[in-house]
């Protein structure tokens, strides 16, 4: 079967964390980055479940540890084996434009799932979490905790981490919390000691923890931080994964959680989950990918079915060949004191998982 796109307009639907069935049965290809990361394991099981119960046969494929040519590979086997609509989560979002040309001959729909695919008209729609709100999140999260609003705010030392340069992700993430706190910067009331404060020199390759770990022991031998060195205040950090790196080097220097700083993050893993627990992270920004999931299976049945695809942004994401029509899910902070709530009663982790 083969699917004709039709143009959208701004639609907003109610997201429901229920999967409605497709009229019509199709082949859906899901390409995810690596099942290294915690995140991506969860988003391709829960995308691929809610996609079958909608009655669509799925091949879910993983690219290695993030290996580029890997899913080149993959997707143009899916091109050629003709699935019915792609979904397809990047690992370089400007590395898939020759790939998916397949796509664009063949009329298969793609939907870039939360990573955005750069320079290639292949792309018919785009579902995320509002990734500038992620920004801005933690941002307001370290102005409120630190009170930095207050005339009086003593001066507070900050240290900046962000993710991989080739995600368009990060200009998001990096730039609403950036948005946030350059004013702070600015009038000296957050100083970051090490001067590195640019997108390119806080970017951490792959969002390695390794690689997060190792910048964040350099910084912490080049400027002296620790519990009896120079006080470090808050480091921001866009997601979970580095944060783990942030925080395991923190804790080798002699950080516990009596005088840990605070540590922002993002997508809930485990580990991050139970350093939270432990006050060894202040809060994560949880995007739940079961409503990603839902939102994603609502757009693929729509498609599928010749109807008009819910989405509710029609500005925001640029990817070179024009603004991407988009669905943009709600993320929520979480600290100690609402994890239970969020995370075990709402059945996305155990008690017994995050212990």
């Amino acid at each position: 079967m083969k699917i004709k796109t039709t143009l959208t307009t701004l639609c907003c639907a109610v997201l429901a964390c229920t999967a409605f069935s497709a009229a019509n049965a199709a082949t859906i290809g899901v390409s995810m980055p690596t099942q290294s990361l915690q995140r991506w394991n969860q988003d391709g099981h829960n995308l691929k479940a809610q996609l079958e119960a909608a009655g669509h046969k799925v091949e879910l494929l993983y690219a290695g540890d993030n290996d580029i040519p890997t899913q080149v590979s993959q997707i143009e086997n899916m091109i050629s084996g003709d699935v019915d609509v792609l979904v397809v989560a990047p690992i370089d979002g400007g590395a898939l434009t020759t790939a998916l040309q397949g796509a664009i001959d063949k009329a298969i729909p793609v939907v870039s799932y939360d990573r955005l695919i750069m320079n290639s008209k292949a792309i018919s729609y785009y579902a995320t979490f509002d990734n500038y709100k992620v920004g801005q999140i933690q941002g307001n999260f370290i102005v409120d905790q630190l009170k930095l609003k207050d005339d009086a705010t003593t001066p507070k030392n900050i240290e900046l981490f962000t993710g991989s340069i080739d995600d368009n992700n990060v200009n998001f993430f990096f730039g609403g919390a950036m948005d946030i706190l350059q004013p702070y910067l600015d009038s000296g009331k957050l100083v970051c000691k090490s001067g590195q404060t640019k997108k390119e020199q806080v970017a951490t390759l792959n969002w390695s923890t390794e690689e997060a770990q190792k910048r964040m022991e350099n910084l912490i031998s080049s400027v002296g931080y620790g519990p009896d060195g120079v006080k470090l205040d808050v480091v921001l950090s866009s997601n979970d994964s580095v944060a783990n790196g942030v925080t395991n080097a923190l804790t080798a220097s002699g950080y516990n959680a009596d005088n840990f700083p605070l540590l922002t993050g993002q997508d809930c893993d485990k580990p991050s989950v139970k350093n939270i627990k432990r006050g060894l992270q202040t809060m994560s920004v949880f995007k739940d990918t079961r409503v990603l999931a839902d939102q994603v299976v609502k757009m693929v049945n729509a498609i599928v079915d010749n109807k008009e695809v819910p989405v509710n942004d029609t500005k925001t994401y640029n990817n070179g060949t024009g603004v991407i029509p988009s669905y943009l899910c709600s993320p929520i902070v979480v600290t100690k004191d609402n994890l239970k709530e969020v995370l075990i009663d709402s059945g996305y982790y155990t008690e017994k998982e995050v212990k």
